[in-house]
């Protein structure tokens, strides 16, 4: 039962949460629509391209901001796997992160990459989130959208095979994708994630300007994340 699987991977007191890293300023637009929408459908012209800047769209009458591919040697792919074709997958999804340690570690990436910019961090409860998307809930193993310092002594290589659907989780033993819950490290959803206020935990962020009227009640200093406070 689906009910079991997603008890079993929340089950660790550092597992109940998801969290969604993003820009600031897209917070209102998050808000407005109550979703969160890949940048496959905010952006369905340019799927598979890379973007190597961050880039700012219309949704409505609102401005949204997208972030940039980070850079995947080739070397990376899986025999047959084009660099298109897995940029294309990434696309297709939103991204989340399942414990508070892999949240930090893209949040470190994007702040030295641009120390200007205000971020922010929605942290969800993980069982109701899940809950309600499950047959577009995948897992996977390992970052997805990033490569590793050393991708040369890497011992798997990315491919959308690496994204386990979740009702499939533990009766695929395959070494590409996780067979117990401590090794997963990336939760993807299809598409789109629907009723982002019925699921929303706390905002993390510094920048208050930016954060809707209807959430000032769950915001919280970002050096709480961080483990500061």
């Amino acid at each position: 039962m689906v009910e079991d699987i997603i008890a079993e991977i929340t089950r660790s007191s550092g597992r109940k949460s998801l969290f969604h890293f993003t820009r600031a300023r897209n917070l209102q637009v998050i808000a407005a629509y109550d979703a969160l929408l890949s940048s496959g459908i905010l952006n369905p012209g340019s799927t598979g391209a890379r973007r190597t800047v961050p880039m700012e769209l219309l949704l409505g009458n609102q401005r949204v901001t997208i972030n940039p591919h980070l850079r995947i040697p080739d070397q990376m792919l899986y025999s047959g796997v084009t660099q298109e074709q897995f940029r294309a997958c990434l696309d297709r999804h939103v991204f989340f992160w399942p414990t508070r340690r892999d949240c930090l570690k893209m949040m470190e990436t994007y702040a030295r990459r641009e120390p200007a910019e205000p971020f922010a961090v929605l942290e969800f409860d993980a069982v109701s989130l899940l809950s309600e998307h499950v047959a577009r809930a995948k897992l996977s193993k390992y970052d997805s959208g990033s490569a590793p310092r050393f991708p040369h002594t890497c011992r798997y290589r990315k491919t959308p095979d690496m994204f386990l659907p979740l009702p499939r989780f533990r009766t695929v033993t395959d070494a590409l994708v996780p067979v117990k819950s401590s090794e997963i490290h990336e939760v993807l959803i299809e598409e789109r994630v629907s009723h982002v206020s019925r699921h929303l935990r706390a905002v993390y962020a510094d920048a208050e300007a930016f954060v809707p009227a209807c959430w000032m009640e769950r915001i919280r200093p970002y050096a709480e994340l961080l483990g500061r406070v």
